[in-house]
């Protein structure tokens, strides 16, 4: 009887790890959608690096980069997902494309270095900029392949711009999980 118990325990996490993913693949969705155009970029800020960031934190390295790879197969596949409500394969060859992939890069990170930083809201922050940074050059290398422009003029509209949004999401974002790890009880 044991054996049937510790089984459903497992499912019962195993289909929970599967919900989360899919909450976290919706939050990136819907955050899409909240954007801002910057004049001298091609590219939106947009609401989605809040989540990335805490997909990352709070679904671990492998779920939070599946749950950004599950954003980005769901435009891939037709739906129209990403920020100007454009979907294809041939969306990720724009100049959000680079971006796009350091969600999963960043989410990635997020999850296999936050046990470095504990609860501590400072060394959270400074995880999350990091994390955010990785996202930043993805984008930024992914502008130079697709643009030639020189490394002046990437960083004038790939880089720059995002930094004062990605700051101020990078200390929500901690600020939350923070919250998040008082209300369970944990310390990670």
């Amino acid at each position: 009887m044991q054996v049937l118990l510790k089984k459903e325990i497992v499912l019962d996490k195993a289909v929970s790890g599967i919900g989360a993913i899919v909450v976290f693949t919706t939050l990136t969705v819907l955050s899409g959608f909240v954007r801002i155009p910057v004049p001298m970029s091609p590219v939106p800020v947009t609401l989605q690096t809040f989540f990335v960031l805490l997909a990352g934190a709070s679904l671990g390295g492998w779920r939070g980069g599946v749950s950004q790879m599950g954003y980005l197969a769901l435009g891939v596949c037709g739906l129209p997902v990403f920020s100007t409500v454009g979907s294809g394969l041939l969306y990720l060859t724009g100049p959000s494309g680079g971006y796009m992939a350091g969600f999963v890069f960043a989410a990635f990170f997020i999850g296999f270095m936050r046990r470095f930083a504990g609860a501590s809201y400072i060394r959270l922050f400074m995880l999350f900029v990091v994390a955010d940074a990785i996202l930043l050059w993805s984008g930024v290398a992914w502008l130079s392949v697709l643009t030639g422009y020189d490394s002046a003029k990437l960083m004038q509209i790939g880089f720059f711009p995002f930094i004062p949004g990605d700051l101020l999401k990078a200390a929500a974002a901690a600020a939350a999980y923070k919250a998040l790890l008082s209300r369970f009880g944990e310390s990670r």
